[in-house]
């Protein structure tokens, strides 16, 4: 099954607001591991970027100054994830964004389905925190590579967090690579049945016994 998970950067909380895509990046992921494709951009927002946002992201107005609008690039992302489900987390900022950035370029908003990891995490850890640091460090997930939010890196984790949060690589009794074909070796090691020993009681056990059973009132051994 391929999935892409994804995850967005942008210059505030709401379109509705004014605020833009600034980054966008993407993995794609086939039966639960990355393939080594993605797709991955910085994004003109055609407006300032707030000083509060670049404390997040660390993307600021001249790095992104020459980049291409997202209708410049919106053609070929839309290529990338085809009509396969999405992988975000807090999916409906995402979601916002991405479809209104689509609407306002000419594009239909996105039919795929969607894949919220935080619902998961929600419902699967009650009361727990369910960011996606919290998740990687529950996951044991390296975070050390981390130290601003970043649209491809944090897809990147949340590709470990999703796996994680759904069962890890093996969530069924099967395993079916990327061309379908059934792993049916995947760590099976091979064994050698033994010929069966026996071990018969000796006569002086067999004295002992018989012995120890008379000493037994109404013993089972003993009724026909």
């Amino acid at each position: 099954m391929r999935e892409i998970v994804f995850d967005t950067e942008t210059t505030g909380m709401q379109p509705k607001d004014g605020h833009r895509l600034v980054e966008l990046g993407a993995i794609e992921i086939i039966g639960r591991r990355p393939t080594g494709r993605t797709f991955h951009k910085y994004i003109n927002p055609q407006r300032d970027i707030p000083s509060d946002a670049t404390r997040v992201h660390g993307i600021t107005n001249d790095k992104v100054r020459s980049c291409p609008t997202f209708g410049q690039i919106a053609k070929e992302f839309l290529e990338f994830i085809g009509d396969d489900p999405l992988v975000a987390h807090n999916a409906s900022f995402d979601m916002t964004f991405l479809n209104y950035e689509l609407e306002a370029n000419g594009f239909s908003i996105l039919p795929n389905p969607v894949i919220d990891t935080l619902q998961i995490a929600r419902e699967k850890f009650p009361g727990a925190q369910a960011s996606l640091d919290a998740l990687c460090r529950r996951f044991n997930v390296d975070l050390s590579n981390r130290t601003l939010h970043g649209a491809l890196l944090d897809a990147g984790l949340l590709v470990e967090v999703y796996v994680e949060l759904t069962g890890g690589l093996q969530p069924g009794l099967g395993l079916v690579g990327d061309e379908g074909e059934e792993l049916i070796r995947h760590n099976v090691r091979a064994t050698t049945a033994r010929e069966p020993r026996h071990f018969p009681a000796s006569p002086e056990e067999l004295e002992r016994h018989a012995a120890f059973i008379a000493k037994i009132k109404n013993a089972v051994w003993l009724k026909e």
